[in-house]
C-alpha cells in the first residue's frame, strides 16, 4: 500500500496513524493517497475513540518529496488535464482539511520535507522536526507557483523570507525551519518510535498535552545561518517588482546575494513574477481565499508549456537545461488576478 493506516489498541491508544508508504519514491503524493488519506481523516474526526492524528514517512530520506508528477506530466504532455486538475483540487482539499482539522495533528517532518510534503505538514497542530529535515517550496524551477496553501504561510515568515523562498527555491534544514516559525519542536529521528509511543498515552489526547510530551523530547535547536541574512533578505526581496529585487540582489555583491541571484536565474520568468503576485496578495488573505487563488492558478499553469518544460528537464530528462517560455506581459498578469480583489 502506498499509504497505510493504523488505529490498534495498546501502544497507538487513541492515536490514528498515517504513514506514508513509497520510500522508493521519497513519498511522494499520488492522487490515490490524497484520496485515502482526505477520507481518512473525515473518519476519525468522527470518532471519539481518536484523540489525535500522527503521520510519518516510511524510510530514512522523506517524510514527503511532493507529489508525484512525473504520471502528471505524461497525461499533460498528451493533453489530457483532467488528472492534473483532479490531482490538484483532492490535494489542496486535503490540505484544507488538515488545517481546519479539529483534533491534534501531529507531523514528523524527518527528511525531505517539499512541495506537498509541507502541505500535510505546515498546516498541522503540531510541527515536529528532526536533524534530518530538509524543507523547500522549489516549484519555480518546474514552471509552476509555491502553493498547497503556501501563499498563505509563506507571507507570514518573518520579513521577507516567505518571497526568498518562494521565488528561488532556498533549501532550509531544521535550524532554518524553526527559526522561520515553519515548525514548533525538534527531536532526534532516532526517537520518534518513542515519542509516538509516549503520545499514544496521553489520556486526555489535548494538544496541550500533546505539546508538552513533545518538548520532553526536543532537542535544543542550532543557530540558524538563514537568521543573519534577514536584513539582506528584507531590502532585497521587499520589492514587487522582479527587475528591482534582481538589481537589489546585484548591488548587495555578497555570497547570499550572488547565490540567490544564480537560483533566480534558473527558473521560469513567468514562475517568478506569478509567484511575486500571489505572495503579496496572499499577505491579506485568509486561508480559504489563498486556497481559492491556489486552485485558479494551478488550472493556468497546467495549461502552459513552461510546467511541462520544467518537469521535462529537472525530474524526466534531468538536464537542468530548461528552455523557458519569455515571461508572461503586465497586462496578462492583470487579467489572471480579474476575479480576485485589489490588494
Amino acid at each position: 500500500m502506498d499509504i497505510a493506516f493504523s488505529e490498534k489498541s495498546g501502544k497507538l491508544g487513541h492515536l490514528g496513524i498515517v504513514t506514508l508508504n513509497r520510500p522508493q519514491a521519497l513519498n511522494a503524493l499520488t492522487l490515490d493517497m490524497c484520496l485515502a488519506f482526505d477520507k481518512q481523516l473525515e473518519q476519525w474526526e468522527r470518532q471519539t475513540t481518536i484523540k489525535g492524528v500522527v503521520v510519518c514517512g516510511a524510510g530514512e530520506r522523506a517524510f514527503c518529496a511532493g507529489g508525484d508528477i512525473v504520471s502528471l506530466y505524461h497525461s499533460g504532455i498528451a493533453g489530457d488535464h483532467a488528472p492534473l486538475q483532479k490531482f490538484f483540487y483532492h490535494e489542496y482539499r486535503l490540505n484544507s482539511r488538515i488545517y481546519h482539522y479539529s483534533k491534534p495533528y501531529i507531523a514528523f517532518m524527518d527528511g525531505v520535507t517539499m512541495g506537498g510534503g509541507a502541505g500535510i505538514s505546515i498546516h498541522g497542530s503540531h510541527r515536529v522536526a528532526t536533524e534530518r529535515l530538509v524543507f523547500a517550496m522549489p516549484e519555480t524551477a518546474i514552471g509552476f507557483f509555491p502553493d498547497i496553501g503556501a501563499t498563505y504561510f509563506l507571507p507570514r515568515c518573518p520579513g521577507e523570507m516567505g518571497r526568498y523562498l518562494g521565488l528561488t527555491g532556498a533549501r532550509l534544514n531544521a535550524a532554518d525551519a524553526a527559526y522561520l516559525g515553519l515548525t514548533d519542536v525538534t527531536v532526534p529521528s532516532e526517537k520518534i518510535e518513542e515519542i509516538i509511543s509516549a503520545l499514544a498515552e496521553v489520556a486526555d489526547g489535548s494538544e496541550a498535552s500533546i505539546t508538552r510530551v513533545l518538548q520532553d523530547f526536543s532537542k535544543k535547536s542550532e543557530s540558524s545561518e538563514l537568521a543573519l541574512w534577514q536584513s539582506q533578505v528584507d531590502q532585497c526581496f521587499g520589492h514587487d517588482e522582479m527587475q528591482l529585487i534582481t538589481q537589489q540582489l546585484m548591488k548587495q555583491d555578497t555570497t547570499w546575494a550572488n547565490s540567490a541571484l544564480d537560483q533566480l536565474a534558473s527558473k521560469s520568468p513567468t514562475s517568478l513574477l506569478l509567484t511575486l503576485e500571489v505572495l503579496r496578495r496572499g499577505k491579506h488573505l485568509t486561508f480559504d481565499c489563498c486556497m481559492d487563488m491556489e486552485l485558479q492558478f494551478a488550472q493556468y499553469f497546467i495549461h502552459s508549456q513552461d510546467f511541462y518544460e520544467g518537469i521535462r528537464a529537472v525530474v524526466i530528462d534531468k538536464d537542468q537545461q530548461p528552455k523557458w517560455s519569455p515571461p508572461i506581459e503586465r497586462q496578462g498578469i492583470a487579467s489572471l488576478f480579474r476575479d480576485f480583489p485589489v490588494i
